[in-house]
């Protein structure tokens, strides 16, 4: 990556807007529910985790805390976001055939421009979210602070993931299937429903998973009011910083076929 990269991305942020709110429209186009479909597929993910943790509290003997809800909340929103932005980002390439064949823009618009779109949808479940949370007695501390950094690592990771699997579902059409495929069991591996507590000391393992840290992370500052486990998102920040830069440089540098391969 360059400083000419972010320069030419700068000067096409217009066509970036124009892409992202076009996805935006088409995806709740003659829908009944219309927008607020940004907030019932969250909460379905949401609902799913509340009745996985009453499962695991009944098979326990240990009584479902408000914690426990809140921290299904707030792990379940992050995830649909990372879930909805890879799965559209991946096919953005695919997708917009015509744009890649006949005119000349920085390709990186068109992953970008679909995570930008997925991140409409989390601002609006985060706000319904919000105030779910603040009904139910959750309070706010200075911790809350930590989660613009938290967020913006997971940004990092899921637009490295997704310029690299957009790039290599073009060339390779079956990775789509394997990205479907990671997305759907992925949710076993990640803390999403539970907490990697449940596991002691082995559990830790769990953190190698790079999500996992900024799932456990937002717990931490949102729900259990205290400071997230610097080590662990000291690692996760660093993962996601060399693997921003690693899929932009191989997105970049496989630019020049894109035409070829639509």
């Amino acid at each position: 990556m360059d400083k000419n990269m972010f320069l030419e991305i700068w000067e096409y942020r217009e066509l970036l807007y124009t892409l992202a709110w076009r996805d935006i429209k088409i995806r709740y186009k003659q829908s009944v529910m219309g927008f607020l479909w940004a907030i019932f597929v969250p909460m379905m993910i949401v609902l799913s985790g509340i009745i996985i943790r009453k499962a695991f509290s009944i098979l326990s003997g240990k009584p479902m805390t408000l914690v426990d809800l809140a921290s299904v909340m707030v792990k379940s929103l992050p995830w649909s976001f990372f879930v909805n932005a890879l799965r559209f980002s991946s096919n953005s390439l695919i997708g917009n055939q015509n744009l890649v064949a006949k005119i000349y823009f920085p390709r990186e618009i068109l992953p970008l421009s679909a995570i930008l779109a997925s991140l409409f949808d989390f601002f609006v479940a985060a706000i319904t979210l919000a105030i779910i949370l603040a009904v139910a007695g959750i309070s706010v501390s200075i911790y809350l602070l930590w989660v613009p950094y938290i967020f913006l690592v997971l940004l990092c990771l899921v637009t490295a993931f997704g310029l690299l699997f957009s790039c290599a579902n073009l060339f390779f059409r079956d990775v789509k299937y394997i990205i479907e495929v990671l997305l759907t069991f992925g949710i076993f591996f990640t803390p999403v429903f539970y907490e990697v507590e449940m596991f002691g000391d082995k559990g830790k393992f769990l953190l190698l998973n790079p999500i996992a840290v900024v799932l456990e992370s937002l717990k931490d500052v949102v729900v259990l009011h205290k400071p997230p486990d610097l080590f662990w998102l000291g690692y996760a920040s660093l993962f996601a910083i060399i693997s921003l830069v690693i899929s932009w440089k191989i997105f970049h540098e496989a630019e020049f076929k894109f035409a070829e391969s639509v």
